[in-house]
C-alpha cells in the first residue's frame, strides 16, 4: 500500500480566511497497515495564543515565541509528507490551513484530503458520535497523549484510521483499500455505500 499521511494541526482559531494562523503541526505517515514515521513541531507564526485556545491545547504564547519559525516548519512539513495523500480528522479544517500556511512559503498543496469524520459516518453509523475522542474509546484505541495536540490527535486519527482499513478488508472484502476508496467512500450516500464496496470487491 502506498503511504498515507494523518495531520492534525493546532490554531490560533478556526480558520486562516480569518486570520488564524497554526501553532502546531503533527504528521504520522502510513505505509502498509503500520506507522513508518512521524513529523512534530510547534510553530511561531507570530500571533498571540487567545486564552481559551491555551485551555484547550496547553500551547502557551511563551511556546510559541520559543518555536521555529512557521516558514520554516512549514517547508519541513511539506519535504515530510512529499506526494503522499492526505487524512484528517474534519480535514475541511486542517486542509485549509495546509493549503494556507503552505502558500505562504511558495509551496505547493495539492494533496488530496480524506476526512475520518465522513469516513466514520458512512463506516461507522451506530458510534455514539463520530467526534476523536469518542471514536477512540468506542473502537478501543489507547490515548497517545493529551487531546489537542497536534501529534497526539494525528496518532489516534491515524489508529482509527488503521481501524476502517481493516474493517473495509474483514466486513466489506476489499483487499487493499486506498486513498481514492476513501475518497469515493467520503462522498457515496449511505444507501449507496454497498453497491459502490460491492463493485470494488467484484472489479
Amino acid at each position: 500500500m502506498s503511504r498515507i499521511a494523518v495531520i492534525d494541526f493546532e490554531t490560533t482559531g478556526m480558520s486562516p480566511d480569518h486570520g488564524s494562523r497554526a501553532t502546531e503541526v503533527g504528521i504520522v505517515m502510513l505505509q502498509g497497515g503500520q506507522v513508518v514515521d512521524r513529523f512534530q513541531s510547534l510553530m511561531n507564526a507570530g500571533l498571540y495564543v487567545p486564552p481559551f485556545i491555551e485551555q484547550l491545547t496547553g500551547i502557551s504564547n511563551e511556546m510559541v515565541e520559543a518555536a521555529p519559525p512557521a516558514d520554516r516548519v512549514m517547508r519541513e512539513a511539506a519535504r515530510f509528507v512529499g506526494g503522499a495523500p492526505m487524512v484528517a480528522h474534519n480535514a475541511a479544517f486542517d486542509r485549509k490551513f495546509w493549503m494556507d500556511e503552505l502558500a505562504r512559503v511558495d509551496e505547493e498543496a495539492s494533496q488530496p484530503f480524506a476526512c475520518t469524520v465522513l469516513l466514520a459516518r458512512r463506516l461507522y453509523p451506530h458510534a455514539p458520535n463520530h467526534r476523536l475522542g469518542t471514536l477512540r474509546q468506542w473502537l478501543g484505541i489507547a490515548p497517545t497523549g493529551r487531546a489537542h495536540r497536534a501529534l497526539a490527535d494525528a496518532e489516534t486519527a491515524a489508529a482509527v484510521l488503521l481501524h476502517m482499513l481493516e474493517h473495509l478488508r474483514t466486513q466489506h472484502g476489499v483487499p487493499e483499500p486506498d486513498h481514492a476508496l476513501l475518497m469515493a467512500l467520503q462522498r457515496c450516500a449511505r444507501a449507496k455505500l454497498a453497491g459502490l464496496l460491492g463493485s470494488v470487491v467484484t472489479a
